[in-house]
């Protein structure tokens, strides 16, 4: 990392190992947390579908990044391979991080009701919620000194926003499951937990139509008056992947400004 990083350099993570997937381009959350993790002395490897493969190599180098591994969350056989490779390579994992989520772009505008595909609900949680139990479940075996894993989800799985439909019912689902995971894996020292992000100028964000709006209203009913950081998730990555979240597990932890603390913004907010 260069010394003008925003992200704060130590050793918080110095001799640990971890898989991050989901990362798509510079905008990626999971790019941030990427940065900021090997900036505190992580070894971290990429998982990466074939199209982004170019994009992840590029975006990894910079950071250190020496292992690459093609995963598609939705085959098993991919899975097997993927995790087979950690194991020869490393022979353990210490975090995980998951950042994947998907659905046809058309099931993100207008009506819920209308727009939900039997087909399209059923792969929207394949990739979005059920690839982090399956994740979670490989993972864990690579952890007999325990670990930690945090997943990444948006308040849309707690209540209604705009045109964000079928992912908000698949990141409801992801919540309950890092619940139940942390349930399964807690006897054995791995802590699992989830950020839910404000709106960022992220990939996802720009599949919603309306996302910049959805943006605007975040940062104006926020407590803080402001946008959600990539330093400040990263931060909160940091803080439930290192020592430093010992005791924290099974908690959805809200980096949005305070946004999601607010049932109706000032009588001013409201004026406008």
């Amino acid at each position: 990392m260069s010394e003008d990083s925003a992200f704060p350099s130590g050793d918080l993570m110095k001799g640990k190992r971890g898989l991050i997937m989901g990362v798509a381009n510079k905008n990626s959350i999971a790019w941030g947390c990427a940065q900021q993790l090997a900036a505190q002395g992580a070894e971290i490897a990429f998982s990466y579908i074939p199209a982004m493969e170019s994009r992840v190599r590029q975006l990894g180098e910079q950071i250190g990044v020496r292992l690459f591994i093609e995963a598609d969350v939705m085959s098993d056989d991919d899975m097997d391979r993927a995790f087979a490779e950690i194991e020869r390579e490393w022979g353990r994992l210490d975090f995980l991080v998951h950042a994947i989520a998907f659905t046809d772009k058309e099931a993100l505008k207008g009506s819920f009701v209308e727009n939900t595909t039997r087909r399209n609900f059923r792969d929207t949680m394949d990739v979005s919620a059920f690839s982090f139990v399956d994740a979670a479940r490989r993972a864990s075996k690579l952890m007999p000194a325990g670990g930690s894993m945090v997943t990444l989800t948006y308040l849309g799985s707690e209540r209604v926003v705009p045109n964000y439909n079928v992912m908000g019912v698949a990141k409801a689902a992801l919540e309950a499951s890092m619940r139940y995971v942390a349930r399964d894996l807690g006897p054995k020292g791995v802590r699992v937990n989830a950020i839910s992000a404000g709106p960022m100028k992220t990939l996802a964000m720009a599949g919603i139509t309306g996302g910049r709006q959805l943006m605007s209203v975040g940062r104006d009913w926020s407590l803080l008056k402001e946008d959600t950081t990539m330093e400040g998730v990263a931060g909160a990555a940091l803080y439930l992947l290192s020592d430093l979240g010992a005791s924290c597990t099974g908690e959805t932890l809200h980096v949005d400004a305070g946004f999601h603390a607010v049932a109706v913004p000032s009588i001013d907010e409201i004026a406008k």
